[in-house]
């Protein structure tokens, strides 16, 4: 298993197989909380795979016991309003918006509040078996400030949503399987991410990004102006060399050569 070669306190990178990048969360004795260091770590690490052109798909994970149990309590039990506002780790999650290539959650254990967001924030999840997913927040006197609000909503529809998070209720995995917050559950949840992910590095990546960003924009746009956007990015691809190699290699039924050009 090749391992990058910066070293990080908080996350340990590693590149499994051909085109997949991991960045795990280490932090165990804490159960992975998210805390200012962590964050900045995961998305330097995040941002280094996304310009590596060798990279195709990203996969975040934990440990078998908690992907991330939550925010770091501890870490912004004495902060204000003004100091809460002004974190540099608030700005970590428009970056990850920014990241533009797929990332998929290999989620097991504890999946909570603000670990919960950043498993929504990726693409797409791969649980297993014993993982649980909630928002908690209510229960320290506040809600979710990193996007759970919203993306929990638009995964799992309103009515679910509300008793998630007005009443610290947790999903487990077949729940979360059932209502659409999950791709899969697996017993071997972190090599099928990573199978997944293999997969998806094979294909065209320009056509990879412009497709991730087109699905994005359909929880902002309305239908009309998503087609719109949506056209927009396929008639840019046919100025693209991987377009053609691609019909090329289908009338010729052959393998495609992607070039990412």
């Amino acid at each position: 298993m090749a391992t990058d070669d910066k070293i990080y306190e908080n996350v340990i990178v590693e590149r499994p197989a051909d085109g997949v990048g991991v960045v795990r969360l280490n932090r165990p004795k804490a159960l992975n909380a998210l805390n200012g260091p962590l964050m900045l770590e995961l998305l330097t690490a995040l941002e280094a795979f996304d310009q590596d052109a060798s990279i195709g798909c990203l996969v975040i994970t934990g440990d078998d016991r908690a992907f991330a149990a939550g925010a770091d309590i501890k870490e912004m039990a004495g902060l204000s309003a003004v100091e809460m506002l002004t974190r540099e780790t608030t700005s970590a999650w428009d970056r990850l918006r920014a990241i533009h290539k797929p990332i998929i959650a290999a989620v097991s254990g504890w999946c909570l509040g603000g670990g919960c967001e950043l498993a929504l924030a990726c693409d797409m999840i791969v649980a297993s078996e014993t993982a649980k997913f909630g928002q908690p927040e209510i229960t320290i006197g506040v809600i979710p400030g990193a996007g759970g609000t919203q993306r929990f909503t638009r995964a799992v529809g309103k009515a679910i949503a509300m008793e998630v998070i007005l009443n610290g209720r947790n999903l487990t995995a077949d729940e979360a399987a059932r209502f659409g917050l999950v791709n899969r559950v697996s017993a071997d949840y972190y090599n099928e991410a990573i199978k997944l992910a293999g997969e998806i590095a094979k294909r065209a990546p320009i056509a990879v990004r412009l497709a991730k960003d087109a699905i994005n924009k359909a929880d902002e746009l309305a239908l009309a102006e998503g087609i719109n956007y949506e056209r927009r990015n396929f008639h840019f691809l046919f100025a693209t060399e991987d377009r053609k190699e691609g019909m090329d290699a289908f009338i010729g039924k052959r393998d495609p050569n992607w070039k990412g050009a």
